[in-house]
């Protein structure tokens, strides 16, 4: 079995190879830009890229899911660095988050996934793919002052999303603007006519080509004021002088601390938000996928856990599974969890030989690749085809979307599952029952009210409406026979309303599968008697 995996997984490698090579353009400047908001070392960042790649990647059940450092918990991380007593003390809550990330996953509370409704998934995603763009604008014209990976709306300089994009305008990098923009056009090219040409242009990748000609240009202008670009502008890895040097960036977990209650405090947090956040960039991954392949989320956290643990161990930053990442790997074609190892590959290698030569990559280039990342994400299309699913899939949906651009990625899920639950309850309170009215002699009315499979106390104020309307000297059919739970609230609302219907005059007629009862003495009796529907 192992062996036809593999197969299968280097059969793809002519799409694997170029997609890991776009994915590793993108997660470079975020596993350094995170760790820069988190308050973390630029190696930790590296590190968790790494681990997030190789080690999650090959124990992951996901096939074109990309894990690493999320910008979800940098305020988390910047936080506990600082309350914890330093960084040692820090690593060590990884580690023990990882533990509890595994023991999670064996009480299969990756089930949790399954339940996140389809439009909230969608409106992270396009929410996602929003907040890209408006983040990646300042990078785009030379504005580096925010690290690469800040989602959240408001800035540790105070400033916000969109305050933060009028400002760029008043510190212009030509040179970066320019580069820029030669390589968003050369993307848009490769994307919308070169693909369609010849095969050579999957297997060489569009933002690769991007990247090599900034990496020209920087050479070309370095000198020169008007067109060169600056090293704030550019990639900054760090670069280690010998082995040994290299080797020292390499932090080490105090386990000394172990008893900490903070430390413990910081675990479990670390634990449930990078957990949550890897279900849901689970759960949108495998609707972005093209093969519609589904990922077991027990399994996921079990990786994510490993993953935490030697990430720790060897000082880097915590995991979880990325959408930013994973869009880019499936937009560039990758088919097989490959795509992600090679990436992990890819970031070990580079900052191992060629640092120097990645820090003659322009930030500004690397916004481009992130802004068609964003945009495939957030198509205009997409808006115009939840708003015809109808305002129960659309609300939920546009409620996060303006969420995760107003506040964050968490925050903006949050309100949406919450709308996405008061949407539940008002459709449910509306399907409680059918109600049917015919006339019959004399100028009375029959009604007939017919259950739902299901009815719980969601649907008290609309069973109790209905019934309160109903006029004196009428009869009723009340028809349970669909009904397979019924809350003992509605059976007190139906033993209430058997008083009322003597004193109005209305006659009852109970329909359930063990016959007919006329005007029941206690619904609560007869329903204690019927356990598929009391």
């Amino acid at each position: 079995m192992k062996t036809i995996k593999l197969y299968i997984m280097f059969t793809f490698i002519k799409n694997d190879l170029p997609a890991s090579i776009v994915v590793f353009f993108v997660a470079l400047p975020l596993c350094l830009g995170i760790a820069l908001a988190s308050g973390a070392p630029l190696f930790s960042g590296v590190i968790a890229g790494i681990i997030g790649g190789i080690v999650v990647g090959i124990l992951s059940g996901s096939q074109i899911g990309v894990s690493g450092p999320a910008a979800g918990l940098a305020a988390i991380v910047l936080t506990a660095i600082s309350a914890l007593g330093g960084f040692e003390n820090f690593l060590l809550a990884v580690v023990l988050a990882g533990i509890i990330q595994i023991v999670l996953g064996f009480l299969k509370a990756g089930i949790i996934g399954y339940y996140f409704p389809s439009s909230v998934i969608k409106g992270m995603l396009t929410g996602i793919g929003i907040i890209i763009i408006l983040k990646q604008i300042p990078h785009f014209f030379g504005y580096n002052m925010i690290p690469e990976g800040n989602f959240a709306f408001m800035q540790v300089d105070g400033e916000n999303t969109f305050s933060e994009i009028f400002k760029t305008f008043k510190y212009l990098s030509f040179g970066s603007s320019l580069i820029a923009t030669i390589g968003l056009a050369i993307l848009i090219l490769w994307d919308k006519v070169l693909l369609k040409k010849a095969k050579i242009f999957r297997l060489i990748q569009g933002p690769l080509v991007a990247v090599v000609i900034g990496i020209i240009y920087v050479l070309i202008t370095t000198g020169k004021e008007n067109l060169g670009i600056s090293s704030e502008h550019l990639v900054s890895v760090p670069i280690p002088s010998d082995i040994s040097s290299f080797l020292g960036q390499f932090r080490f977990p105090n386990f000394r601390a172990i008893t900490s209650a903070d430390i413990w405090i910081t675990a479990f947090t670390i634990a449930l938000v990078a957990s949550l956040e890897t279900l849901l960039c689970v759960e949108a991954t495998d609707k972005l996928d093209p093969e519609k392949r589904v990922t077991p989320t027990n399994r996921e956290l079990i990786a994510q856990g490993s993953g935490n643990i030697i990430s720790g161990l060897i000082g880097g930053l915590p995991i979880t599974q990325v959408i930013v990442r994973s869009s880019a790997n499936i937009q560039s074609g990758g088919k097989t969890k490959m795509a992600a190892i090679i990436h992990g590959i890819f970031l070990l290698i580079s900052v191992v030989l060629i640092p120097r030569l990645l820090n003659l990559i322009p930030l500004s280039v690397l916004a481009s690749i992130l802004l068609v990342v964003g945009y495939k994400l957030a198509k205009p299309a997409l808006f115009k085809t939840m708003y015809q699913l109808g305002w129960k899939q659309f609300i939920p949906f546009i409620v996060t979307v303006i969420g995760i651009i107003f506040t964050d990625l968490l925050v903006g899920i949050s309100l949406g599952i919450m709308v996405g639950v008061v949407v539940i309850l008002i459709k449910s309170y509306q399907n409680s029952h059918f109600l049917h009215m015919e006339d019959i002699s004399n100028g009375k009315v029959k009604y007939k009210i017919t259950l739902a499979e299901e009815v719980t106390f969601f649907n008290k104020g609309a069973i109790l409406k209905e019934l309160d309307q109903l006029p004196e000297d009428s009869y009723l059919d009340l028809d349970v026979r669909k009904t397979r739970y019924l809350d003992n609230d509605i059976i007190e609302i139906l033993e209430d309303f058997s008083e009322k219907a003597k004193s109005r005059n209305i006659y009852i007629k109970l329909i359930s599968e063990k016959g007919i009862v006329e005007n029941p003495d206690s619904y609560i009796k007869f329903f204690n008697l019927n356990p598929k529907v009391a």
